[in-house]
């Protein structure tokens, strides 16, 4: 599979550019999936640390949706401040 020429400019010019830039496409939507963790895309990029893997993500909108659980969590939470 190639990249059409007209597309190829707008990617980037040297192959690891394009490369990082596939990559970096991918581990996002891994983790709007749940496909891969924190620490699987930290590992994937080869960040430094956590706070500079969440510095990317955050920076791509790439959050993931809150667990039922953590919804729950907020609402009581919320009930108690009202209730206060």
């Amino acid at each position: 599979m190639t990249i059409p020429d007209s597309l190829a400019a707008s990617i980037g010019s040297e192959v690891d550019e394009v490369r990082r830039r596939f990559i970096e496409g991918y581990a996002v939507q891994a983790y709007r999936s749940g496909t891969f963790s924190t620490a699987e895309i930290r590992e994937l990029l080869g960040h430094a640390s956590r706070w500079e893997t969440e510095d990317f993500l955050a920076a791509h909108g790439a959050w993931p949706d809150p667990t039922a659980n953590e919804v729950l969590d907020d609402l009581g939470n919320l009930r108690a401040l009202d209730a206060a």
